[in-house]
């Protein structure tokens, strides 16, 4: 296999410090709020083969639902899913869930994420039925294919064939519908297949990996791109499989009854449900500039025969995006005295591009949180609770005190703060722009843990 030399290694984020919880009272008394930052141990065994960027680890949803007290009628709602954390944990718990995320690629790791322990023992026997007799058939890949920006054409053809033997094996007319590719359809099984492809297209080109450790890059038009042949590709797809089945089944046994979760691709900016929520726990996206569908630039380029889907379009419609909006967006008194300040002083900063492009990323961000919050409250319970992980931010030496300017806008919305706790990180993904240092500013960041009730 022909690969460029790998970067060098960055340093593993540090271990969080808590600064004291505000005293409990009212409803929010009971609610065991642990740290809120992934670790390393955090993506140890099933959890390892979903190194996809997150608010919380699963501990953390885990001891904030339980110690929510909720009935077991009760219907949970993460709107920013992402790999699934909320998802898993409700459903563990017995607690009904529906899991939103606008990213088709989480979606399947969701799914995944959800496999019970009993199938376990069926996954290298259709892996091996599924890599049987695999062939590529160069003929068949077309010129615009976005997986040739990292494979030569032989390789891409051995992928999209092992794509295919998946798509026969486990996508039936409920998933591949006439009217199009149905995701909230998926199997757990062909989900589990599709992350072990995942993960074989990252470690093919694991020699593209970004600054941030779960990013992959594109090649530069003057570095080679990867080859590999059927014997490799099959030893490591199968690999993949019988790792996730061993540490599946070494999953502990579930006594209680493991409730159903419900899957969706949506927008939160345009959220609607039929069915009113009793408790939401998410993470919406941080201000960082942090670019969620280049994150899974790979996967989106992997099932784009599959699903069609514009990766720079779905990045202009996150939250988030580091993309203009296409349509002008103005500042709204509505966002809070905190959002207006800090706008101001991204407008007014003498660094370049900020009263342009940074201005409008950043007009774009809070019009979408906006509307995502509203939209959260209309969804929820009169009385329902809100947990929700945040985390500041600097746009060069401004501040961006995003748990307070989050808070303003949820009190718009009916939504009041019961009770906030505070940890600070030592080290964020922010901090590793090396860009960063040239402004003098706080180390580290604040990721704050915000409990609202629905008045």
């Amino acid at each position: 296999m022909s690969r460029r030399r790998r970067p060098p290694a960055r340093k593993r984020t540090k271990a969080t410090k808590r600064t004291p919880h505000q005293p409990r009272k009212g409803a929010f008394a009971d609610l065991i709020v642990q740290s809120p930052k992934r670790t390393a141990d955090a993506l140890r065994g099933w959890d390892g083969f979903f190194p996809y960027y997150a608010g919380y680890p699963e501990p953390f949803a885990r001891s904030v639902l339980n110690s929510a007290h909720l009935a077991k009628s009760a219907l949970v709602l993460d709107p920013w899913n992402g790999s699934g954390t909320t998802t898993y944990a409700a459903s563990q718990l017995g607690l009904a869930s529906r899991g939103f995320d606008i990213n088709p690629v989480m979606l399947i790791v969701a799914r995944a994420r959800l496999l019970p322990r009993s199938e376990a023992d069926v996954l290298e026997p259709l892996a091996r039925e599924v890599v049987k007799n695999l062939r590529g058939a160069q003929a068949r890949v077309r010129d615009e294919d976005p997986l040739l920006s990292w494979f030569t054409l032989p390789t891409v053809a051995l992928i999209r064939a092992l794509d295919e033997r998946i798509q026969d094996h486990f996508l039936g007319n409920l998933t591949r519908t006439k009217s199009g590719i149905k995701l909230e359809n998926l199997s757990g099984l062909a989900a589990t297949f599709y992350v072990a492809l995942f993960s074989l297209c990252r470690h093919l080109a694991a020699s593209y990996q970004s600054s941030n450790p779960t990013w992959l890059r594109q090649p530069r038009d003057d570095e080679y791109v990867i080859e590999s042949d059927r014997e490799e590709i099959v030893a490591m797809f199968l690999a993949n499989i019988q790792a996730m089945a061993a540490t599946l089944a070494a999953r502990p046994a579930h006594d209680g009854k493991i409730a159903d979760s419900d899957l969706f691709i949506a927008d939160t900016a345009a959220l609607t449900l039929a069915k009113k929520v009793d408790f939401i726990l998410t993470s919406p996206p941080y201000c960082t500039r942090i670019d969620y569908a280049a994150a899974t630039r790979i996967e989106l380029a992997l099932l784009h025969p599959l699903l069609g889907i514009d990766m720079k379009e779905l990045g202009r419609r996150m939250i988030g995006s580091t993309r203009v909006p296409t349509a002008a967006v103005a500042r709204d008194a509505e966002w809070g005295a905190t959002c207006g300040r800090f706008l101001k002083a991204v407008k007014k900063h003498p660094s370049k591009a900020s009263s342009g492009y940074y201005y409008k990323t950043h007009l774009d961000y809070f019009a979408k949180m906006h509307a995502s919050l509203t939209n959260l409250s209309d969804v929820l319970k009169d009385g329902g609770k809100a947990v929700l992980v945040v985390q500041d931010s600097y746009y060069k030496d401004v501040h961006n005190d995003l748990a307070t300017i989050i808070t303003e806008m949820a009190g718009g919305a009916d939504l009041k703060l019961g009770r906030r706790v505070d940890f600070h990180i030592t080290r964020s993904m922010a901090g590793v722009n090396p860009h960063s240092r040239t402004y003098r500013r706080a180390s580290g960041a604040v990721e704050s843990v915000l409990c609202f009730q629905k008045h």
